[in-house]
């Protein structure tokens, strides 16, 4: 996989069908670059090969034969005590340690799941992320970071509220599957609050130069790269991201700061000529 190419097709479709986790894999290279990309895949197409014997029968058995192999027997689960560390973001991470976020082991199960037949989407709520499995013309509701549960529309409401402090209705709308572009949005943007939080500008500059492969337009990345590369002392790399979001948001209530950044970043480019 030409990583570079997945993501600009990602950003022109992003509903493009993809396997997750060779893309997942790919974008962990980035932060691993000796990963060994069809190594791990072949330790999912294994787990997919032992998961096939627990999912049989009708619909119904089949989701709980899913979700005790990938939860029960094989132990995924999420990080509730180290919930920001890094590696719970990056699925050789995960299938190594056996726990991630909600979008990562989301990703397990979609990984594995669609291996033995099954249609499983992932869902993004509202601070959390959670599948969908299909079939039979039914649907079931799974949470992952919560031992691969099976819930209602109204547990969603519940676990938003928990999460976010805001009220959440689950309507059939909010409920449709997350496209794989937007997808790897989310899981590049958890890296960014993660990488920013520890002033990790290196690591945070790189995954939003990911992130706006996926979406060229996005503003707001331009103003926070931007911001970035003038902590890290590249003022030229700077200028032109600041400037496009000031563009794009002239009336921005942070428009004079951003403004006083970019005045800054070409005092800095002159000086040096």
């Amino acid at each position: 996989m030409d990583i570079d190419e997945v993501l600009n097709l990602l950003a022109r479709a992003p509903a493009t069908p993809i396997d997750i986790a060779e893309l997942a894999l790919h974008l962990a290279r980035d932060e691993y670059p000796d990963l060994d990309v069809e190594a791990y895949l072949s330790e999912v197409n294994a787990l997919a090969h032992e998961a096939g014997r627990f999912v049989r029968g009708d619909f119904d058995a089949r989701v709980a034969g899913l979700c005790r192999y990938v939860f029960h027997d094989m132990g995924f689960r999420g990080n509730v005590k180290e919930y920001y560390d890094p590696r719970n973001s990056y699925f050789n991470q995960v299938l190594e340690r056996r726990t991630g976020i909600p979008i990562t082991l989301s990703a397990v199960v979609m990984a594995v799941g669609r291996r033995v037949g099954l249609d499983v989407v992932g869902v993004g709520l509202p601070g959390h992320f959670i599948v969908k499995i299909i079939g039979d013309g039914r649907d079931a509701l799974v949470d992952p970071f919560h031992g691969g549960r099976r819930i209602t529309p109204h547990d969603c409401g519940i676990l938003v509220q928990q999460v976010t402090g805001q009220e959440f209705e689950a309507t059939p709308d909010a409920l449709e599957p997350l496209p794989l572009g937007l997808m790897a949005q989310r899981m590049l943007g958890n890296l960014k609050g993660i990488y920013l939080q520890r002033e990790d500008f290196v690591r945070a500059v790189r995954v939003m130069e990911r992130a706006r492969q996926l979406n060229p337009r996005d503003s707001i990345q331009c103003r926070d790269l931007g911001v970035c590369y003038l902590r890290l002392e590249k003022p030229g790399k700077a200028i032109d991201l600041l400037a496009a979001y000031l563009t794009a948001f002239p009336e921005a209530e942070d428009a004079k700061t951003v403004g006083e950044l970019l005045k800054q970043a070409r005092r800095l480019v002159a000086g040096m000529n």
